[in-house]
């Protein structure tokens, strides 16, 4: 259980209030160099790219709120990166999430929050460079709106895939 909480854990504590995406997301771009910049020393080309990624990682995230709510947990787990399968085999993370969604009972409204990044080096966080993804999201047991994280890391390959999916 422990370990099954790791990484979603680990991305809170590092990243605050962030979130991000998959298999399928964009790969990395211009904005990936500027993302730990503070937005004052950005250029407008760079605050215009970053404003791009984060569009595409909103709408890739999306993609995998929805994929959760359609029960298709095991397919968000095959098309996540190496990290997160580092941290929990498919079937634990199949039954973690279908675990804490069952209990909040079928999404009623979800909306997007803040998108923020973190580079983490190493220690408490596996090495590399995340982007989370939260949504204020109300669900039909739940009396207020639940925080949905969606964690993205940048893999080897440059792309872009879920490292954690949490409600809180």
């Amino acid at each position: 259980m422990i370990k099954q909480l790791l990484l979603p854990v680990l991305l809170l504590a590092v990243a605050g209030s962030a979130f991000a995406q998959t298999a399928t997301a964009p790969a990395a771009t211009a904005a990936t160099a500027a993302q730990a910049a503070p937005a004052a020393q950005l250029t407008a080309a760079q605050k215009a790219q970053l404003e791009k990624q984060n569009a595409q990682m909103a709408t890739a995230s999306l993609q995998i709120a929805q994929m959760v709510d359609q029960n298709q947990i095991g397919q968000v787990w095959d098309n996540a990166s190496t990290v997160a399968k580092q941290t929990n085999t498919r079937a634990e993370f199949v039954q973690m999430v279908g675990a804490d969604r069952a209990k909040l009972g079928a999404v009623k409204t979800r909306q997007l929050g803040p998108i923020g990044r973190v580079q983490s080096t190493g220690g408490k966080l596996p090495p590399g460079l995340y982007i989370n993804v939260n949504y204020a999201t109300q669900f039909t047991n739940s009396g207020k709106p639940v925080r949905e994280l969606i964690s993205f890391h940048l893999d080897s390959d440059n792309v872009w895939r879920i490292a954690g999916y949490t409600v809180r």
